[in-house]
């Protein structure tokens, strides 16, 4: 029954977060601070999350072929390779690691 509690509350303060955005002024949107906030936001969210992702393991901070996977998907990012192709050498990187290692 706690877990339909929880879901219930969660639904609820969705709900109310996205109330309380709408009812936000235009003007204050409108804002060069808050639109290069807006802007920059979800970048930082992203990499913060797959660097969690990628060096994290529970409460550790772990080292192994997804941390090489990453710097050869940065690589062919630097390179400017497209998405299809960076995401495949990250995968060759990443199985090619754990392969030998």
């Amino acid at each position: 029954m706690n877990v339909w509690i929880a879901i219930a509350l969660t639904a609820v303060g969705c709900y109310l977060a996205k109330l309380l955005g709408l009812l936000v002024p235009a003007g204050a949107l409108e804002r060069p601070v808050v639109q290069r906030l807006a802007a920059l936001l979800p970048v930082a969210l992203l990499a913060a999350l797959t660097a969690q992702q990628t060096f994290g393991n529970g409460q550790h901070l772990v080292l192994d072929a997804r941390g090489a996977g990453l710097a050869a998907a940065a690589l062919a990012l630097v390179l400017r390779a497209p998405f299809l192709v960076v995401v495949g050498v990250a995968v060759v990187v990443t199985a090619g690691a754990r392969a030998l290692g």
